[in-house]
């Protein structure tokens, strides 16, 4: 299919190219294109540029060559969001826990009453593969019609060879149901189930010796994560997982510093994880130690925002030259949530991040918090023609600002207009 959008109002996130994540001051710079055009062919996005470039017999040309056209008139168009850290595939939901919140109770006393991520593996183990899968494709149309193209998701609800692979046998399936390009990611290392309560090092030998080979046999999983936390995994387990997934070509993740100083950025960094993710208690050596390396910096603020924790220091982070993205951590326990643009309105409320600094943590490097910047994250000619068409809106700044409104008239996923 070849589509042909005009009289685009502004064009956002224009770049030639996308070599590398962006830090520091670039991630404070948002090219766009102001009374724009683009043209997709097949996936790809194969031109654009301003509409006083193209002489009317052009114009006329381009439009008797296209399938459809679209007027963009008083509209803007952003390349669709890349959310790199969310927990899709789960079943059922966890309201009661909310209200457990609500009366007082922490993430870490839910979780030793046999709540938390617990619960939800009681809910998953329970379920079957295709009763899951309906349900996690109600959530994936969900976020595609907020605006989300590429999405990672983990597993970390099974906690069993047999469940985890029917987790990320669900991702897989996701993205051959949907338009939405999807990375997936072993997540065994999430909790340590009722069964190995008094032996974790017993469960990390299981995903060691049994889980990693077989997520890897079947072809599941391009990374692996761990929970890196106090009363979850260590960092010498996270050492131990991550050199066997390396070994079976699953570049690491992290669940790191989300409610204390771990170490889970450091193992990170040491095993040149993709990213680092949450990290709400993190300081001077960790800011250090990320701008250093190749890892981006992920947050998500949604979690932190129903967990009403402190939130990352995000501008700490920026100005030592952190790769920051921002992710949904969509999942039912503690952001029950995958809406980017509510996400972006968190970073720059709670985190004083500039509008431009959200967007381009949602595309761009959300894109290479998930290994996809070559192909997504931005308008540029080559990339995949992932897109939304916004409705009729003052600025770009507007999405964050009205953070509970549906702003998105047009998606266009891998070249097709979506729905």
């Amino acid at each position: 299919m070849r589509i042909f959008i005009k009289n685009i109002k502004k064009l956002i996130n224009v770049r030639e190219s996308t070599p590398a994540a962006l830090i520091g001051e670039q991630l404070g710079v948002l090219p766009c294109l102001e009374d724009a055009y683009l043209i997709t062919e097949g996936d790809e996005i194969i031109d654009f540029g301003e509409m006083s470039e193209l002489a009317q017999q052009q114009l006329s040309a381009i439009e008797e060559s296209v399938d459809k056209v679209l007027d963009a008139t008083g509209r803007m168009v952003f390349p669709s969001y890349c959310d790199s850290h969310t927990h899709l595939v789960y079943a059922g939901s966890r309201e009661m826990e909310f209200s457990d919140k609500l009366r007082g109770l922490s993430y870490q006393e839910i979780a030793r009453r046999g709540g938390g991520i617990l619960n939800s593996v009681e809910l998953l183990h329970n379920t079957s593969e295709e009763s899951l899968l309906e349900q996690t494709l109600q959530r994936a149309n969900e976020i595609i019609s907020l605006g989300t193209g590429a999405v990672e998701i983990k597993s970390g609800y099974g906690l069993t060879v047999e469940d985890e692979l029917k987790m990320l046998r669900v991702a897989k399936r996701v993205a051959e149901k949907t338009p939405l390009t999807v990375k997936t990611t072993l997540l065994g290392a999430h909790a340590v189930p009722t069964k190995y309560k008094d032996n974790r090092s017993g469960y990390v030998d299981l995903i060691v010796n049994e889980m990693i080979p077989a997520a890897a046999a079947e072809g599941l999983a391009e990374y692996v994560d761990i929970f890196c936390e106090e009363g979850f995994f260590s960092v010498e387990d996270a050492q131990r997982i991550f050199e066997q997934g390396i070994k079976y070509g699953m570049r690491p993740k992290v669940h790191a510093n989300q409610m204390s100083f771990s170490g889970g950025v450091q193992v990170g960094v040491k095993y040149d994880a993709i990213s680092v993710d949450h990290l709400e208690f993190t300081a001077e050596p960790e800011y250090d130690l990320l701008a250093r390396s190749n890892t981006i910096a992920t947050l998500l603020p949604g979690a932190t925002f129903f967990l009403n924790m402190d939130y990352p220091n995000a501008r700490a982070m920026i100005s030592k030259g952190v790769k920051i993205a921002i992710a949904s951590n969509y999942n039912p326990g503690s952001c029950p949530s995958g809406d980017m643009k509510y996400m972006m309105a968190l970073a720059l409320l709670k985190m004083k991040m500039t509008p431009e600094e959200a967007i381009n943590g949602v595309t761009l490097n959300g894109a290479f918090a998930m290994g996809l910047g070559e192909k997504f994250g931005s308008i540029t000619i080559g990339k995949k023609a992932n897109l939304f068409i916004t409705k009729k809106i003052p600025s770009y700044e507007f999405l964050p600002y009205s953070f509970t409104s549906q702003l998105i008239e047009t998606i266009i996923l891998k070249g097709e207009i979506y729905g």
